[in-house]
């Protein structure tokens, strides 16, 4: 996708259950590449999710992926990152990190492709509280650091183009602070119906080490629905 000059992808998911049980989920992402001039490509991978029990907000969730390539077609280019987050549930009210690294392309054929990322960035967490698993946290909300970032993300096509499976994942550790870490890994799979409409359904798991006291370091999320794809491709 980085080599297309546009791509959209959009995806919603969601259930709503009343009676013995009352639930409400709702999950969305939107991703986007944009090539405006060229050599020079835009990226943003943004989702959400929410849900609440029985009218009690459980999850309310934003996390979105931002980048800026420089000749993306070339085996090794360099690119520029920012991310924003929340996370209800891990009590973070917002995390920020920007920073710049180099991807490399492992594999580059057409109905498959794997890179793989190295980046510095310095980030900013700040929590609702100020109470950690680790207590020579204790007393701050805020947690600033640079982190070092590995990442390996691609996609590959089954049965004849039929079949789309695709995966990110990401390490991430504090540099100089040995416990502070964490990880994610998400991996999909899109079977067409008709026209860019797609069923998908995808599993997300996410460790954070440095955790809000009483909270836990993982969550895993399953989720199935409908996703659209618009792709526009020679760049200009």
């Amino acid at each position: 996708s980085d080599t297309v000059r546009l791509r959209f992808r959009g995806s919603v998911t969601g259930n709503y259950q009343q009676g013995n049980v009352e639930v409400l989920n709702l999950r969305s992402r939107a991703d986007l590449v944009f090539a405006p001039i060229k050599n020079i490509v835009f990226k943003t991978q943004n989702n959400s999710l929410y849900q609440s029990f029985y009218g009690v907000r459980a999850d309310n969730d934003l996390f979105s992926r931002n980048y800026l390539y420089y000749k993306p077609g070339n085996t090794v280019y360099p690119f520029a990152i920012g991310y924003i987050s929340a996370n209800y549930r891990r009590k973070i009210s917002s995390r920020v990190f920007a920073g710049a690294g180099v991807t490399g392309q492992l594999l580059r054929k057409k109905n498959r492709v794997i890179k793989m990322a190295l980046s510095m960035v310095y980030e900013q967490s700040r929590f609702r509280d100020s109470l950690y698993n680790y207590t020579r946290y204790n007393g701050d909300r805020s947690i600033r650091c640079w982190r070092a970032t590995l990442y390996s993300g691609g996609w590959f096509y089954f049965s004849g183009k039929k079949i789309r499976l695709f995966y990110d994942a990401f390490y991430q550790p504090a540099i100089g602070l040995q416990n502070n870490y964490r990880t994610q890994a998400d991996i999909g799979l899109d079977l067409p119906v008709w026209k860019g409409l797609s069923f998908t359904t995808m599993y997300t798991f996410t460790h954070e080490n440095v955790v809000i006291q009483k909270i836990r370091k993982q969550d895993k999320i399953l989720s199935f629905g409908v996703s659209y794809t618009l792709t526009k491709n020679n760049q200009p």
